[in-house]
């Protein structure tokens, strides 16, 4: 096998185990809500796993000094990367289904493509058009099950689901310009920084009930440390280091697939023909809004 083959192997297994672990994390997530708040439980699991990316890097002898004029970019990076998309998207799971939360979170190419007309003057084209088109659908086709009749925890839900996308597109549009730090460095503080401000916040708000844990939601919160926050980040570089950008973002799509049909399997979540429909439609404008040249 030669070595830009052997790269591709390895890249595209990297990016699967990358997909699978972000994917099992909805529904493993939802189910911990069920005993822990959002911003407690995403917290001090965040908190525990920027520790362990903190100390991989340190093994890798990468230094976690952070350059003064890049903390400015490090904070704004934190906020749309780790508050907004991590904090409000594990809100936002209180209120809707992990279907639903899934596929708004991955509207972000779609926004992102969007922001781009006003901030870096990238007028949309008529494929990017007809990936808002396809975006809009799909989501109308989901979220209109019941006719719109959300409640006001429903309409909460999906609002906070879209402006984690929104803010993480923001994010992805304005911080253009890699941190000059070693890439784990980079995600051991953003997830450190927005974790503990999370973990504060739901320590202070929340009121947690620590002992409400039991095996099945401690096994929950070890996955969601371990896995998505540490192993999955692992692989997600090495994907991006053996993989051209445009295959890695557009294999991510596996993502909402997997967690949608692992939702419905782990939590009896409804799976049919509307909602294989509304993912394909999202999926679709999406995919067209990631291939713009």
């Amino acid at each position: 096998m030669d070595l830009a083959r052997r790269d591709r192997t390895i890249g595209s297994l990297c990016l699967l185990v990358t997909g699978v672990g972000w994917a099992l994390n909805w529904p493993l997530m939802k189910l911990l809500l069920q005993q822990w708040p959002p911003l407690f439980a995403r917290g001090l699991a965040g908190v525990c796993a920027s520790l362990i990316l903190a100390t991989l890097a340190l093994a890798r002898q990468e230094p976690l000094a952070v350059p003064r004029e890049a903390i400015p970019r490090l904070l704004f990076a934190t906020f749309t990367n780790v508050f907004a998309w991590m904090g409000f998207g594990t809100v936002a799971m209180k209120y809707v289904t992990v279907g639903e939360g899934a596929l708004l979170a991955y509207t972000m190419p779609i926004w992102a493509m969007l922001l781009a007309w006003p901030v870096l003057h990238t007028r949309p084209t008529v494929r990017d058009i007809s990936g808002l088109a396809l975006g809009v659908a799909g989501v109308t086709l989901l979220l209109g099950g019941d006719g719109f009749a959300f409640s006001a925890d429903k309409l909460l839900g999906v609002v906070l689901a879209l402006s984690c996308a929104i803010l993480f597109a923001l994010g992805n549009v304005l911080n253009r310009k890699p941190l000059p730090m070693p890439p784990l460095v980079v995600v051991a503080w953003q997830v450190g920084l927005g974790c503990a401000a999370m973990l504060v916040l739901g320590v202070l708000f929340e009121r947690p009930n620590y002992a409400a844990i039991t095996p099945v939601g401690l096994g929950c919160f070890a996955y969601m440390t371990l896995v998505p926050m540490g192993v999955c980040y692992v692989t997600w570089f090495e994907t991006l280091r053996r993989l051209p950008p445009s295959s890695a973002s557009t294999g991510m799509l596996i993502v909402p697939v997997i967690g949608v049909v692992s939702a419905a399997i782990i939590l009896g979540e409804p799976l049919g023909l509307r909602e294989w429909t509304a993912m394909a439609l999202t999926l679709g404008g999406v995919t067209l809004a990631l291939q713009r040249s």
